[in-house]
């Protein structure tokens, strides 16, 4: 089981910069893929960035390539998101989650309870 707690949303202005931290219990951190996805009001849930178990190999949705970047210590087991230049179109409730390397991120098997990132223009 791990439980992942999310931190670090909050009110920023366009062009200004947040850094989540997803915070994950249990000692297989390591053997996680890690993502985050965003969920504005009324549209789906995607994936913007994931970070694979081995540390090297990372993916980012078009729309924030170039401005986010996910890493991960898996001696702290926490998994980050630096998100530079903002945007209004980045509002939206940020998810951290987990998957097993069976899973696909359509459903990995853990999530956090999210943060509000709030992008004003």
């Amino acid at each position: 089981q791990v439980q992942l707690v999310e931190s670090g949303g909050g009110l920023v202005q366009a062009g200004g910069s947040l850094r989540l931290s997803c915070a994950a219990s249990g000692r297989t951190f390591s053997t996680y893929d890690m993502g985050w996805f965003r969920q504005a009001p009324g549209k789906e849930r995607v994936l913007v960035a994931a970070s694979w178990r081995n540390g090297g190999s990372t993916y980012y949705v078009d729309s924030v390539k170039g401005r986010f970047t996910i890493s991960r210590d898996n001696a702290r087991t926490t998994v980050y998101l630096q998100m530079n230049s903002l945007k209004p179109e980045d509002t939206a409730v940020y998810y951290c989650a987990a998957k097993s390397t069976m899973r696909t991120w359509v459903r990995p098997e853990y999530w956090g309870q999210g943060t509000q990132v709030t992008v004003s223009s």
